[in-house]
């Protein structure tokens, strides 16, 4: 449960919603509120705070759209401390379940379809393989702490037996220790999307709410294609970054 609210300062040039705002994740990061709590509701919250409502609901939709807090809409909703967002490194080629256990949090995905299918074609332009050329197709849930963040969908060439391989844990690991495929590197695009009927069940989510899309492909070191995935994420749990750096003088 929230704390005291502080007595906000006037005429400083801070405004009272920037103040709103640093209190709450002060109270967050603190451990003052955890993942899950619920704000009281916006009159008592802005009565304490001294404010209206709207300066309130301003400091609350800032913090909404940084993915601090999550707002349910109806009587038995209101205004709850989101779940920590996971980072996601894009920089290197960190399987997403390294990720996670870097983060302390348990990976687990749920297989959805493992089959061998023609190549849609932009998986077979990919792979460099003819439209319609038999590639593994694999899609999985993937969770952290047993909640969804992550819808994957990849598609492999046609390496023997590797269905009937354990498709629960890293499938990068998999490739690197059975077909001697570590990826090396690889080409990924990002792209806000909207979550259909079909994602939304899966990732717990309402249909039309916001995902981001990663199209990746993945090349061993002797610049063959191994893996050619369209990966969906929750932007409420995921937060994807890239490091960049100067490699070296700029050329004249």
């Amino acid at each position: 449960m929230v704390g005291t609210p502080p007595e906000l300062e006037r005429g400083t040039g801070v405004p009272a919603h920037v103040q709103i705002e640093r209190w709450l994740l002060e109270s967050i990061s603190s451990g003052e509120m955890a993942p899950g709590d619920r704000l009281p509701g916006e009159r008592e919250l802005a009565g304490r705070l001294g404010v209206s409502r709207m300066t309130l609901r301003q400091a609350l939709a800032t913090l909404e759209r940084d993915g601090v807090l999550v707002r349910v809409p109806g009587r038995a909703g209101g205004a709850f401390v989101a779940e920590p967002r996971i980072e996601c490194d894009l920089t290197g080629l960190t399987g997403f379940t390294e990720q996670l256990r870097r983060a302390h949090l348990r990976a687990e995905a749920r297989v959805l379809l493992a089959a061998t299918v023609p190549a849609p074609r932009a998986a077979a332009t990919a792979l460099r393989l003819a439209p319609g050329s038999p590639v593994h197709e694999v899609a999985r849930v993937r969770s952290a702490d047993r909640s969804p963040v992550a819808l994957e969908r990849s598609y492999f060439p046609p390496l023997p037996d590797l269905l009937d391989q354990d498709l629960t844990g890293s499938l990068y690991t998999l490739l690197a220790t059975r077909y001697d495929l570590r990826p090396h590197s690889a080409v990924e695009h990002l792209d806000p999307v909207i979550a259909r009927p079909a994602e939304a069940a899966e990732l717990g989510i309402a249909p039309g709410a916001p995902l981001m899309l990663i199209e990746r492909t993945a090349y061993a070191a002797d610049g063959g294609p191994v893996e050619f995935a369209r990966d969906l994420f929750r932007p409420d749990r995921v937060r994807i970054s890239v490091r960049s750096g100067v490699r070296g003088p700029a050329a004249p």
